[in-house]
């Protein structure tokens, strides 16, 4: 059995597709994992010209399937290769797509994984929020589940317009820092420090103390806010951080 291990990068995902996706037996990973009994680990190096052929074979088929395997390759799932790849092997045996054959296993499977990419992103459009740093730049910290900072990028960037910013995803130590005309996303340190301004201490103690305003103690609803906002978003609100409930 051979094993294609990629860097993770999306085009040497599709570089290790054009040997694995004939290879029936295979497993393709970008993760350490428990090496299987007689394999043998082929360490991809992304080479341009097998990835563009892949891509242009499936926009042959499907002219949305790129997209759709991009979300999908966001997921944390630990198997999201090989749940792309079974994907993809089915687009390219049917020569159509396949999307609405949502009975066939890899194609249920594929779209499991891009419906909770694409449904924490819609989330998190909500959800995000920004802190005035000392020196005005708006900072927000976040943890998702899946790589979606730069999904939710475009969002802010039309909803903040000049207003700097900072979108730090803490999960995968990188940010997106915005200055008011130009935007890059960076790598990050593990933790980073970032005072807060008067004005931003003062409307936090204010949003805490209408918080615990208008919470009746006597009618408990933790499952009704469970469900409206899962409880691993909470730390990060400033209503909610250091309360159980």
């Amino acid at each position: 059995m051979n094993v294609y291990v990629t860097d993770g990068s999306e085009n040497c995902f599709y570089t290790a597709v054009f040997s694995a996706c004939t290879d029936k037996s295979c497993l393709l990973l970008s993760r350490s994992f428990q090496l299987p009994l007689g394999a043998q680990i082929v360490c991809v190096q992304e080479e341009k010209e097998k990835s563009d052929r892949v891509k242009r074979r499936l926009l042959q088929y499907d002219r949305h399937s790129l997209d759709d395997i991009g979300l999908i390759l966001r997921s944390c799932s630990p198997e999201r290769e090989m749940v792309a790849l079974r994907y993809i092997r089915r687009i390219v045996q049917e020569r159509a797509p396949v999307r609405d054959r949502r009975a066939d296993a890899s194609v249920s499977a594929a779209w499991d994984l891009r419906g909770k990419v694409t449904l924490e992103a819609h989330r998190m459009k909500g959800f995000l929020r920004f802190m005035e740093g000392a020196n005005g730049i708006w900072y927000a910290p976040f943890a998702p589940d899946n790589d979606i900072l730069d999904l939710i990028l475009p969002h802010f960037l039309r909803r903040l317009g000049g207003q700097p910013f900072v979108m730090h995803d803490l999960s995968r130590r990188k940010a997106a820092l915005w200055n008011g005309k130009d935007c890059v996303i960076v790598q990050t340190e593990e933790k980073v420090d970032v005072p807060l301004s008067p004005d931003e201490e003062n409307f936090q103690n204010l949003w805490k103390q209408y918080y615990e305003s208008v919470n009746i103690a006597q009618r408990p609803h933790e499952k009704q806010m469970k469900g409206y906002m899962p409880v691993r978003y909470w730390k990060f609100l400033p209503e909610k951080n250091g309360r159980p409930f």
